[in-house]
């Protein structure tokens, strides 16, 4: 029989990567709303203390902050345990930092390439390889993967980031196969065209972008940062027990136009 209250996130313990503005952000206020402790960890200390405080204040909630450089074993690790030691446990956590670097694929230098692929692909794992201890301990788990647009659609400039945001969703798979047995769920949210500094930055460099979007989504507008708490919220509570393996666009149907 399912509990009365399955999406809530009471007394649960979320660490969101890239959680101090944009897509991360708004998770990290779902989380909280939803009742949740949230540990905000990204690299701008500054972007961090203001996301702790205004979600702190707007949501009532618990919330910590931590810079944490996602590419480096050791800051993660670090992290990982002193959240643990802080709050006693991890029973959720988010992959959602990342970065692009746009150019034509031969453009690129290598070291770009890979700056790319260790921020979007190796930085997930590694985090996803230091969560498991703990969630293997407490007995369960929820991660979510944040993909892209470019998880399923190629671009011209977006050779490294569209080959790590696609490598996500088989690594979300792999992971949800290995982990099941531990009664760790992983799943991938797949955001459409959200906006934020990101995408505000590619509607000036890439001209006619906004128009291009906003033609090809059947919701007529942009997504927003909260648009993808609802969705994350599922994935992280006891309503989604039975759900792992997937990736669930969340892009206002931008992906089953034609």
């Amino acid at each position: 029989m399912m509990d009365a209250t399955p999406f809530s996130l009471k007394h649960e313990v979320a660490i969101v990567t890239g959680g101090n503005g944009g897509i991360g952000r708004g998770i990290a206020e779902g989380f909280a709303a939803a009742g949740s402790h949230v540990v905000v960890v990204a690299r701008n200390q500054a972007k961090i203390d203001k996301a702790v405080e205004e979600i702190q204040q707007h949501y009532n909630a618990r919330v910590l902050g931590f810079s944490c450089d996602v590419t480096k074993q050791t800051d993660i690790k670090e992290m990982m345990k002193e959240v643990h030691q802080k709050l006693g446990k991890i029973n959720i956590l988010v992959n959602n930092a990342g970065m692009n670097i746009r150019k034509m694929p031969q453009d690129y230098m290598p070291e770009e390439w890979d700056r790319v692929i260790e921020t979007n692909l190796r930085g997930p794992f590694l985090c996803c390889h230091a969560v498991y201890p703990f969630m293997k301990e407490t007995g369960s788990g929820k991660i979510i993967n944040i993909g892209s647009m470019t998880s399923i659609f190629g671009g011209a400039k977006l050779a490294p980031y569209g080959a790590s945001k696609g490598a996500i969703v088989q690594l979300t798979k792999s992971l949800a196969t290995a982990w099941a047995p531990d009664h760790i769920q992983v799943n991938a949210i797949l955001p459409g065209w959200i906006d934020t500094d990101l995408t505000r930055q590619a509607r000036k460099d890439i001209e006619g972008l906004n128009e291009r979007v906003l033609e090809r989504t059947p919701s007529g507008r942009w997504g927003v940062p909260s648009d993808l708490a609802g969705t994350a919220v599922f994935l992280a509570s006891a309503a989604s027990d039975f759900v792992t393996g997937v990736a669930i666009p969340v892009d206002g149907g931008f992906s089953t136009f034609l």
